[in-house]
C-alpha cells in the first residue's frame, strides 16, 4: 500500500515524533480508530482518535488537532464556519455514508417491521435531537405524512447518541429508536436492527478536514489518502456505513 504514494518516505516516516492527532464526536470513533490502528502498524507512525462530548473534544482540537471529522457533512460545514482560521478548507474530504433505520429490542417483541409500525398506541420511542441525528426521524416520517403520529409515540429526547445508547441499556420499556446502523453495531446483543427500504433512507456523511498544524501536515494528506482506501472502506462497512 505504500506504493499509493511513492517509495521516499522512509527517512520522513522516521522523523515523525509528535503522533498524528485526529479529533471529533463518538459516533464515527471506532472505524477512525481501527483504521488509525491499521495506519499505525503499516506506516510505524502513531495515529490516535481523541473523541468525546464536543466540549471536551473542541478546545483540545483547537491546540494540537492535525485532523477534524465530523459524523455529518453539516456538522463539518458548522466547525469549519466556527473556526475558518483552524481548517484549511482545501483539504475537506467526504468519506462514508450511513442510513438511518430502526433499533428494536432483541426479538423484536412488538414486530416492528416498517417505519409506519411506529406511530402504534403501544410503541414508545428514544429519540435523539442533536448532532446528525437532528430531524433525523421527522425527514423520514415526512416522506411517510406521518409525522404528527410519530411525534406522539416519542416518551424520550436525549442531544447524542452515546447518550440514547445508555437510555437503551437502562430504560427496558424503550421500544425503538431511529438511528443509525453503528449505534445497532455497538448495542448488538441488546438489538435488533430493521432496515429501511431503500426509497426511504435518509443518510448523513461522515466528513474530515486537515488542519493548519503544519507539523503532521504531509502524514495528515497521507491518512486522509488511507481513509479512502477498499481496507479502511471495509472497516466503515463493517460498522454500519456503506
Amino acid at each position: 500500500m505504500i506504493g499509493i504514494w511513492g517509495s521516499n518516505f522512509q527517512g520522513f516516516l522516521e522523523a515523525q515524533e509528535k503522533p498524528l492527532r485526529i479529533y471529533g464526536p463518538e459516533g464515527p470513533s471506532l472505524p477512525l480508530g481501527e483504521c488509525a490502528d491499521l495506519f499505525s502498524r503499516i506506516y510505524a507512525i502513531k495515529a490516535e482518535v481523541i473523541t468525546g462530548p464536543g466540549e471536551t473534544w473542541i478546545p483540545r482540537a483547537r491546540e494540537d488537532a492535525d485532523i477534524v471529522y465530523e459524523e455529518a457533512e453539516h456538522l463539518l460545514s458548522q466547525f469549519m464556519t466556527r473556526y475558518p482560521c483552524l481548517v484549511d478548507q482545501s483539504t475537506r474530504t467526504s468519506l462514508y455514508a450511513q442510513p438511518v433505520g430502526i433499533i428494536v429490542r432483541k426479538g423484536n417483541p412488538k414486530k416492528i417491521r416498517s417505519f409506519e409500525h411506529l406511530t402504534g398506541t403501544n410503541i414508545y420511542l428514544l429519540d435523539v435531537h442533536g448532532g446528525p441525528h437532528a430531524g433525523l426521524w421527522e425527514d423520514v416520517a415526512g416522506l411517510k405524512g406521518i409525522i404528527p403520529e410519530l411525534r406522539k409515540r416519542i416518551v424520550m429526547s436525549v442531544e447524542t447518541g452515546a447518550e440514547a445508547m445508555e437510555k437503551w441499556k437502562t430504560v427496558p420499556e424503550l421500544d425503538a429508536w431511529v438511528t443509525f446502523e453503528s449505534w445497532h453495531v455497538r448495542l448488538r446483543d441488546a438489538s435488533d436492527w430493521v432496515r429501511l427500504p431503500k426509497g426511504e433512507r435518509i443518510y448523513r456523511g461522515t466528513a474530515a478536514v486537515i488542519t493548519h498544524f503544519y507539523k503532521n501536515r504531509e502524514t495528515a494528506k497521507m491518512f486522509m489518502e488511507f481513509l479512502q482506501t477498499p481496507d479502511c472502506r471495509s472497516i466503515f462497512q463493517k460498522w454500519g456505513w456503506e
